[in-house]
């Protein structure tokens, strides 16, 4: 009768090893999950950084009229009056080395 219990037990116990190492359900399956998990995570983590910088730049544009003013400017072009807007066109390839800076506002006349 000891026999047959032990060896009941031992039967019941390598069935739950197979399936705690076969591939439905096992570890690894967990592993792999851990591995999306944690790319997952990085990805969020990433992305939690641009929208705090993306935020950042929504809050600066709201209450800082000087940013605004900087992005009107190299975006769109903004000249304010009594300014005088040069644009500099630059040489050939070959003689870049020389070039100027490619656009100058000054105030005044």
């Amino acid at each position: 009768m000891l026999r047959w219990i032990a060896l009941i037990l031992l039967l019941l116990l390598i069935g739950l090893q197979f399936k705690l190492w076969s591939d439905h359900g096992g570890m690894s399956e967990v592993n792999g999950l851990r591995i999306a998990v944690k790319k997952q995570s990085d990805e969020n983590d990433k992305l939690t950084q641009r929208n705090q910088a993306l935020a950042a730049d929504v809050a600066d544009l709201k209450h800082g009229e000087q940013a605004v003013e900087a992005r009107a400017r190299g975006e769109l072009g903004l000249i304010k009056p009594g300014e005088t807007f040069y644009q500099v066109v630059e040489k050939p390839a070959h003689a870049a080395s020389t070039a100027a800076p490619a656009a100058t506002v000054s105030t005044g006349n």
